[in-house]
């Protein structure tokens, strides 16, 4: 025993619980920015890989010192195991449900990036599925927990900017052919990729849900070489009282993640906006003055991944849940029809109770180096190989 833990046991104390984690799916996202960030969470530990790529196995068991790895086909063995508290769940976008559904019905608590899914019946499945488990359910929106974020919400929800009349944003990288989301059709395509960030933004920012898709359309570019799906969709979303949200997602366009919130009496805009391993920046005008200010970077995911843990041991629900999860896809999947039909799309009533809260949810962790990947790329870069996420 440690002397720590000695100390802890004669004062009658037991040391921290850490969650246990099942990363299932080793692509981009889990590689470059979440597993480097587990270790300073102080209470979340990897305990088990998930892979269908057994040099990813060998390679990232040895990095992080992981002996449990275990291929999809042995999923439900790795539910049985005892030795897995929950999953970060970083799978293409269409097989969350696949994973999510049977983790929560085992009691495994499910941190699943977002989209939710890529249907709204889809997400309804892992939905019940959380309700019908003492499991927890989140969607993996870092930006919940990112300082310049929550600084957007806190001007507007003062009242400085004025009555808030429109949200605008463009988010586009440079998507390389050989990425697993240049192969896989609408559902690994920008709409879904890339397109909750703007919604979910424009949702957070006004406070209500859109009523109405009033239009979206998309181009290809074939010299671009990607799979058959619009590769820059521009859509408008009508908000109550008037509001309109209006964004551009790219596969094709040059690097670019902004948003500018306008109200009667100001603006505000974010630029970087989304992205990770930068600090975010925002650019205020109030009438006449103008300001700036630049944010210190921080680690997103390790962030996000401290604040599920702390929910976990706590026993407490997350604010980016599944319902926010389902919020966001709703919308995707009008744009999506909208697409299709050339017209606008009514997007059922939805009402949405819980919203952001900046100051209980703010997350400072100091940024990570990305460490070299294995068997994978980040989207933007076009190199190295993808076999799977």
């Amino acid at each position: 025993m440690s002397i720590t833990g000695s100390i802890a046991g004669a004062l009658g104390l037991t040391p921290s619980r850490k969650v246990r984690y099942a990363f299932v799916g080793l692509g981009d996202i889990a590689q470059e920015a979440m597993l480097p960030g587990v270790a300073h969470t102080g209470n979340s530990e990897i305990a088990a890989l998930v892979t269908s790529d057994p040099e990813k196995a060998r390679a990232l068991g040895a990095r992080y010192g992981v002996s449990a790895t275990y291929c999809y086909e042995q999923f439900g063995m790795m539910l049985r195991s005892g030795t897995v508290d929950a999953l970060y769940l970083a799978t293409p976008n269409w097989r969350h449900a696949e994973f999510a559904v049977p983790a929560l019905r085992a009691g495994i608590h499910v941190l699943v990036e977002k989209p939710l899914e890529v249907s709204p019946a889809q997400c309804r499945a892992i939905l019940d599925a959380a309700r019908a488990s003492r499991a927890r359910l989140m969607v993996a929106y870092r930006l919940h927990f990112e300082p310049a974020t929550l600084a957007v919400l806190d001007r507007v929800r003062s009242g400085e900017l004025g009555e808030i009349l429109a949200f605008t944003s463009t988010f586009s990288q440079r998507v390389s052919p050989e990425n697993h989301r240049a192969r896989n059709g609408v559902a690994a395509g920008p709409v879904f990729d890339m397109g909750p960030y703007p919604v979910n933004a424009a949702r957070a920012v006004f406070g209500a849900e859109p009523t109405e898709v009033v239009s979206a359309v998309g181009s290809r570019h074939p010299d671009s070489g990607l799979g058959d799906f619009d590769d820059t969709v521009a859509a408008t979303l009508r908000f109550p009282g008037g509001r309109l949200a209006q964004f551009v997602v790219s596969y094709v366009g040059n690097g670019l993640d902004t948003y500018t919130v306008l109200g009667t009496t100001g603006s505000v805009t974010a630029d970087p906006a989304y992205l990770y391993g930068k600090p975010l920046e925002l650019f205020t005008v109030l009438g006449e003055e103008q300001s700036h200010a630049r944010f210190k970077n921080t680690d997103h995911f390790g962030g996000e991944l401290k604040y599920f843990s702390e929910c976990i041991l706590e026993e407490r629900d997350p604010e980016p849940d599944g319902e926010e999860g389902y919020a966001d896809v709703r919308v995707l999947d009008g744009i999506v029809r909208a697409l299709e039909t050339g017209g606008s799309v009514t997007l059922e009533p939805f009402r949405r109770e819980r919203r952001i809260e900046p100051r209980a949810q703010a997350q400072a962790l100091p940024a990570v180096a990305s460490p070299p990947l294995v068997n994978a790329s980040n989207p933007g870069r076009g190199k190295d190989r993808v076999p799977e996420n």
